[in-house]
C-alpha cells in the first residue's frame, strides 16, 4: 500500500511539472505571436510611426531651423495620441528652410509622394505641420501640391510660431544687431541677415525678391504663395507673450512673429479662406527641458489637434 502511495505521488507531480511546462510553453508563444499594432520606421530622410491596419489618417510633420525627427518627437509627444487614434505620423529630417524655390518644392513632392506609395500610406487624408521655419515649409509645399502639382493633396495645414514674413524678419534682426543682446542672438541675427541679404538683397530696395518666395509679406499685403489654400483647413499657432520677448530681446510686439500670424489669419479671412483659425496660447509654451520658452511647439494642444485632424469638433 505504503509502495502505491509512493507511485502516485511520483506520477502526480511528474503530470502537475509536465502542466506546468506546457503552460509556459503557451505562454512563450502568446508572447512571440503577439499581434504587432503599430510600426516605427526610421530612414535617412525621415523617422514614420504608423498603424499596421486601419489608417485614418496621416500627419507629416517638418521642424524648425535646426531640428531633425528625433528632436521633433521630443518636443511635440504627439505619438501616445496618434497611436490611439490610429494616425500615422511622418517626422521630416528636411530643415533648414526659410523659404522653397521652385526645385525644391518639385523635389520635396516627389519625396512624400515616394514616402506614401513605399509605405501604403492613405492619400486621401493627409495633414501637414510645421514648427518654426517648419511651418513656412508646410504651407508652401500644401500649397504647390494644392496647385495641381500632385495628386496628394493635404487636408489642412499647421503652422506654430512660424516667421511667414521674410521681409519683417529682416527689419527685425536689423534692429537686434543694434540692441546689446545676447551673443546667440546677435550670431543669429547676423546670419540671418546675411542669408537673406545674399540670396535676395536688402528688402528696402528689393521688395519684390522676397514677395517671389515669402508665405506673407505684410508690406504689401502679399499672401500669393498660398493663395491655392482657400479651400483647405489652415491653422495658425502662437503665443503672443510680449513682456516675455520684450525682457529678452527688447522686441516690439510688430517685431514678433505672432503681430505678422494675425494679420495674415485677418487677411485670409477677408480674402475668402473659408477655415482658418488664428490660436494665440497663454503660458503653454515650455521646452521639454522645461524651460519657459513661447516659441516652443509645446503651445500646440495634442487632444485638439487629433480631434481636428479626425473631424471630431466640426
Amino acid at each position: 500500500m505504503k509502495k502505491l502511495l509512493v507511485i502516485l505521488s511520483i506520477i502526480t507531480v511528474f503530470i502537475s511539472c509536465k502542466n506546468e511546462v506546457k503552460e509556459a510553453e503557451v505562454k512563450e508563444e502568446t508572447e512571440i505571436f503577439e499581434e504587432v499594432t503599430y510600426q516605427d520606421i526610421k530612414h535617412d530622410d525621415y523617422e514614420l510611426s504608423k498603424p499596421v491596419k486601419n489608417i485614418e489618417a496621416t500627419l507629416v510633420l517638418f521642424g524648425g531651423f535646426p531640428e531633425t525627427a528625433k528632436d521633433v518627437k521630443r518636443e511635440f509627444k504627439i505619438l501616445e495620441k496618434a497611436k490611439n487614434n490610429d494616425v500615422a505620423v511622418l517626422f521630416m529630417n528636411y530643415n533648414r528652410k526659410l523659404w522653397l524655390g521652385k526645385s525644391e518644392l518639385e523635389e520635396l513632392t516627389k519625396d512624400l509622394k515616394t514616402i506614401f506609395n513605399e509605405h501604403n500610406l492613405p492619400e486621401d487624408n493627409m495633414f501637414i505641420g510645421g514648427f518654426s521655419s517648419g511651418g513656412n515649409m508646410a504651407l508652401l509645399i500644401s500649397d504647390y501640391m494644392t496647385n495641381g502639382n500632385s495628386n496628394l493633396v493635404p487636408e489642412g495645414v499647421f503652422i506654430v510660431d512660424s516667421p511667414i514674413d521674410l521681409v519683417a524678419l529682416y527689419k527685425t534682426f536689423e534692429k537686434n544687431l543694434k540692441r546689446n543682446l545676447s551673443n546667440s542672438t546677435m550670431e543669429e541675427s547676423t546670419w540671418i541677415l546675411e542669408t537673406l541679404s545674399k540670396e535676395f538683397g536688402n528688402p528696402h530696395k528689393n521688395l519684390s525678391n522676397y514677395e517671389a518666395f515669402a508665405v506673407f509679406t505684410s508690406e504689401t499685403n502679399n499672401f500669393d504663395n498660398i493663395e491655392n489654400l482657400k479651400n483647405t483647413r489652415i491653422r495658425l499657432y502662437t503665443e503672443p507673450d510680449t513682456l516675455w520677448w520684450k525682457e529678452r530681446t527688447m522686441a516690439k510686439y510688430d517685431e514678433m512673429n505672432a503681430y505678422y500670424i494675425k494679420s495674415l489669419s485677418e487677411s485670409l479671412k477677408n480674402f475668402g479662406f473659408k477655415d482658418v483659425q488664428y490660436i494665440a496660447t497663454k503660458n503653454k509654451g515650455y521646452r521639454s527641458n522645461g524651460d519657459r520658452h513661447p516659441h516652443s511647439w509645446s503651445i500646440v494642444d495634442k487632444d485638439n489637434l487629433i480631434d481636428w485632424i479626425l473631424k471630431e469638433e466640426l
